[in-house]
């Protein structure tokens, strides 16, 4: 029990299966090996699968991510030692399961990803997506600012994804941020690309990209200025407002993840993408998405291994602010006489 006479959270969440009686390689493969959704009944952050892939320009497959993502966290333990917190103790985490999505048709999928999300934030829980492609950010974009209104991006990826059409679609894994900027859902204020690389169609994509807002921190940058620095900047770009986290695992280099649609070479190192997240601990960070895993061109499971940590390490910001939260307002009820000691 908590001074004020409340059950802590850390007795109400519940975690991962306890690996001391079931081997970590036996059983469901959730994410983490949490609880469902459906055995809880509600979650403060619900990790949820969007296994969609029919906006991809090149290699398929990442319709098959959330599942190798969750096989790969099967190792992910209960204790975070780099951000000092034990993530499923702190809020209820919980599997949400996959969104059946339309894979032949782009519109209806979008459709149907923003209103499975409407459903899940409305409950109050904060989404960690795992994909698909890179399509779906923005109907899970359309869904969180409802909630929040306009809300600052960091995109962690090789590529801008703020092109307007593929073969006349307009939703495509290239097109999503474009999109969310024309339908005023960004924070145009507190836009941010990390980790960019490689060639483009021409200069003209890197001048529309500014006007909509973006600012671009390359993987040479990051490189070159260091982490802290890189951090820094980022967390001034955003200040306090609410944040949307978008990274599709591309951004590591393909020595790092070789299992995504469309490599690059050049990109972060995989500590380095884990190191600024957990520079990050400080904002706002309201939903996520991790992107573009495609397993079929993974070996050793680096790249789900890789995402799978990168997930851990944004569910880990997002559970200790629901719990920083949660103390900030048993300290309001005390101080109001509305708690019993």
């Amino acid at each position: 029990m908590s001074s004020n006479g409340h059950a802590t959270n850390e007795s109400r969440a519940r975690g991962p299966v306890d690996s001391s009686r079931v081997p970590r390689y036996a059983g469901p493969a959730t994410f983490a090996r949490l609880p469902r959704l459906d055995e809880v009944g509600r979650a403060d952050v619900a990790v949820v699968g969007v296994p969609f892939d029919s906006g991809v320009s090149y290699r398929p497959g990442a319709r098959f991510g959330g599942n190798a993502i969750r096989e790969a966290s099967r190792l992910l333990r209960p204790y975070n030692p780099a951000q000092d917190a034990s993530p499923f103790a702190l809020a209820q985490v919980a599997d949400a399961g996959d969104v059946a999505v339309n894979p032949f048709h782009i519109g209806e999928a979008v459709d149907t990803i923003e209103g499975a999300a409407d459903e899940l934030l409305g409950t109050g829980a904060r989404l960690m997506t795992l994909g698909g492609d890179h399509t779906i950010a923005l109907p899970l974009l359309r869904s969180v600012a409802k909630r929040h209104g306009p809300v600052a991006l960091l995109h962690f990826d090789a590529h801008l994804d703020t092109w307007d059409t593929y073969f006349g679609a307009e939703y495509t894994h290239g097109t999503p941020f474009r999109r969310a900027v024309e339908e005023g859902v960004l924070d145009t204020e507190a836009l941010s690309h990390v980790g960019t690389r490689g060639p483009l169609y021409g200069k003209q994509d890197l001048d529309d990209d500014a006007k909509m807002g973006f600012g671009i921190v390359t993987s040479a940058d990051v490189m070159r200025r260091g982490v802290d620095e890189v951090t820094d900047q980022l967390r001034q770009r955003i200040g306090d407002r609410p944040l949307y986290i978008s990274i599709d695992i591309d951004v590591l280099d393909p020595a790092h993840a070789p299992g995504t649609g469309t490599p690059e070479a050049g990109g972060l190192t995989s500590r380095e993408l884990l190191e600024i997240l957990r520079g990050l601990a400080s904002c706002h960070l309201v939903s996520a998405d991790v992107v573009e895993v495609a397993p079929a061109y993974d070996h050793a499971e680096i790249t789900s291994v890789a995402a799978s940590h990168t997930a851990y390490e944004l569910t880990t910001i997002m559970s200790r602010q629901i719990a920083a939260g949660r103390e900030s307002a048993d300290g309001r009820e005390s101080a109001d006489g509305r708690t019993a000691a």
